[in-house]
């Protein structure tokens, strides 16, 4: 069974999410029931959630409405990736809050769309130097040529564990590979650091992409990390820009066909277990 650990939630009526307009493939209610059909069809047995950049204001929000959903009967949401604003003075005392909510796994700062200096300032890296020890992890969603902001954030925490989205957001569809390829396996060098396997497919030119087309860069990626250090998710609803959830987890488990029943496990759920102690 699969652990997803990159599911987004959308719902227009209970939150407001300011990067929709720009986005009209996406700008629509995403509901948990909608991928919940297919996720159990598709044999993903547990989710977590990952925060949607809702407006500031509905940060905590966020959180609340998820959590709510997750106490459904037979729901496959364990816990949830919040947002967060490590480069406000508000950190600290948001921090605080959080921590004693289970059901808070870690933390995301978009860092893709902002300017690359944000995660540069002394307020940020300090703030996300308060999450070592806490047990929360932080992810990396960077371009390819961020990725050396998101090694100096490592660098500058060695006690926090960074999750590093979409195998690094590779240009598939460019079929750019380098220098992302020597990028990854400069940062998988951090032993801080994990690989999330995670949508790629909505990175490849969703009209005629096929396994051979994702399997560099997937392969790339679990080379240079290692089986311990992947995980998998499915980035829904952004992998519906590239075909879809259930077509993303067939491509899975063709790229993976080659591996051990040991190794397809710690991909699929058993590292994400280990890393948010999830029952």
């Amino acid at each position: 069974m699969i652990v997803d650990t990159h599911l987004h939630l959308i719902d227009l009526s209970a939150l407001r999410y300011p990067w929709l307009a720009g986005v009209a493939a996406l700008n629509r209610d995403f509901r948990y029931e909608e991928y919940a059909r297919e996720a159990k069809r598709a044999g993903i047995s547990a989710t977590l959630h990952m925060e949607v950049d809702v407006d500031p204001a509905e940060i905590e929000a966020e959180t609340d409405y998820v959590q709510e959903l997750s106490a459904q009967p037979a729901n496959l949401i364990v816990g949830a990736i919040a947002a967060c604003r490590p480069e406000e003075a508000g950190f600290a005392a948001y921090l605080e809050s959080q921590e004693g909510n289970p059901f808070v796994k870690g933390f995301r700062r978009v860092l893709h769309v902002m300017p690359d200096e944000l995660s540069e300032s002394a307020l940020f890296r300090d703030n996300i130097r308060r999450l070592a020890g806490t047990g929360l992890t932080f992810d990396l969603c960077v371009l390819p040529h961020q990725l050396s902001k998101a090694m100096a954030l490592a660098d500058l925490a060695p006690e926090v564990q960074f999750v590093l989205d979409h195998c690094g957001v590779p240009d598939i569809k460019g079929e750019t590979i380098h220098p992302w390829r020597e990028h990854m396996a400069e940062i998988a060098r951090r032993d801080n650091v994990v690989a999330k396997i995670s949508g790629v497919v909505a990175y490849a030119d969703p009209e005629n992409w096929t396994v051979e087309t994702l399997r560099p860069y997937v392969e790339h990626t679990i080379e240079s990390f290692g089986w311990d250090r992947v995980v998998w998710g499915s980035d829904w609803p952004v992998c519906t820009l590239g075909g879809g959830l259930s077509q993303w987890v067939a491509a899975t488990h063709a790229l993976l066909a080659g591996a051990s029943a040991d190794e397809r496990t710690k991909l699929l759920s058993g590292n994400a277990r280990r890393i948010w102690k999830l029952a």
